[in-house]
């Protein structure tokens, strides 16, 4: 039995953690011999200060969403096409890299799944130390690089999109080889598009109320008596408008509380003809998969306002505003020519993929080849 070590951050329920589920449920499901197993290294660290500092992190991009950009340009968005290397005094006095060799130690895997760039940082520095010889991959779970993953000493990089390869190419010295399109994973059970039956109204999902940012009620108020669409609100975790939403008891306006099963989201996905939401690398994944018109309400600072760009430059999603949004809405959900362009679009994106992660993980893990690289 061989054994595949995912490596997340926080255990706050993240698209990092979604990713590594989906590459684990899919391996574990048609590999017998292999085992899959998720750590949150944070926790492994030191499990009450990573509570803290997850709870920091959720107030900090809340609070202070401008401060936060700033701080994720400047110190972990790749400016330069440098690699930013984290500060050798704190890596060493948090003793970072020593609880890395702890839990290698504990867990003896075969190989080791990174889908945050942090551990994948750390991992990169003990590769490069010759410290470490796990094959190691990186699973990219956002539209973009930044520059903390780790990078030269990785032996195989699962990216999104050709633009992400070249960059590991040209910038970083990655080796075509250890590089595979694969775009972001995602569950199984959020099967491929399927013709949609044509209903009374066009049906559109609202995402994205529990984070805070972007009020979803500012969309909803002025369409509260009437609207020509049916919008299932996805409120998440926020009880709060969820409850607002409900009072209202409007046939067009229909609120649900978060959502965990796949297969229910794969069910609304289907009834959908257009998915309003923000720009997560799952959410945007999941929605591309199921050839869903996507618009796009608000990003949040850091890793989201750079999926925007990126997104918005391809011209996959719509960004809107709250001020008359049912109007651009329609500009092209009821122009056939528009959405003929948005889904060619769609389908060359799609299309552009070389393999399955999971094909790749597996063949890696069958028969490795470990990278060689310079000390660090």
């Amino acid at each position: 039995m061989k054994k595949i070590l995912f490596l997340p951050l926080f255990q706050m329920p993240s698209g990092h953690h979604q990713v590594a589920d989906a590459l684990m449920n899919s391996i574990e499901d048609s590999e017998d011999e292999i085992e899959c197993k998720k750590i949150d290294f944070l926790s492994y660290w030191n499990e009450a200060l990573e509570k803290t500092i997850g709870k920091m992190y959720l107030k900090w991009i809340n609070s202070l969403p401008k401060t936060y950009h700033w701080v994720y340009k400047h110190f972990m968005y790749e400016t330069r096409n440098q690699q930013i290397t984290l500060p050798l005094d704190y890596v060493q006095l948090l003793r970072f890299e020593a609880k890395m060799l702890d839990l290698i130690e504990e867990e003896q895997p075969d190989l080791i799944v990174c889908t945050h760039c942090f551990p994948s940082s750390i991992l990169n520095r003990l590769k490069k130390k010759h410290r470490v010889d796990v094959p190691t991959v990186n699973v990219y779970t956002d539209f973009f690089i930044n520059g903390i993953w780790g990078k030269e000493g990785i032996d195989l990089h699962l990216v999104n999109d050709e633009p992400m390869k070249r960059d590991l190419m040209m910038n970083h010295g990655v080796s075509e080889d250890q590089i595979v399109i694969t775009g972001i994973p995602t569950s199984e059970d959020i099967v491929s598009y399927t013709v949609r039956r044509p209903s009374e109204k066009k049906h559109i999902l609202l995402a994205g109320g529990s984070s805070g940012v972007g009020s979803i009620l500012d969309y909803l108020k002025p369409i509260r008596s009437d609207s020509r669409y049916h919008y299932t609100v996805l409120c998440g975790k926020n009880e709060k408008l969820y409850k607002e939403l409900k009072s209202w008891d409007v046939s067009h306006i229909e609120p649900m509380a978060y959502i965990e099963s796949r297969r229910e989201m794969n069910r609304l996905y289907e009834q959908a003809d257009a998915i309003i939401t923000k720009p997560g690398g799952i959410t945007i994944s999941e929605a591309l998969k199921k050839r869903l018109l996507i618009f796009v309400h608000s990003a949040l600072p850091g890793q989201e306002q750079y999926n925007l760009k990126g997104l918005s430059e391809k011209q996959l999603i719509i960004p809107i505003e709250a001020v008359n949004f049912e109007e651009t809405i329609e500009h092209v959900l009821e122009n056939r020519w528009r959405r003929k362009q948005i889904f060619q679009r769609m389908d060359d994106y799609l299309d552009s993929k070389e393999s399955c992660p999971k094909n790749e993980i597996v063949k890696l893990i069958e028969t490795p080849q470990i990278l060689s690289v310079q000390p660090g």
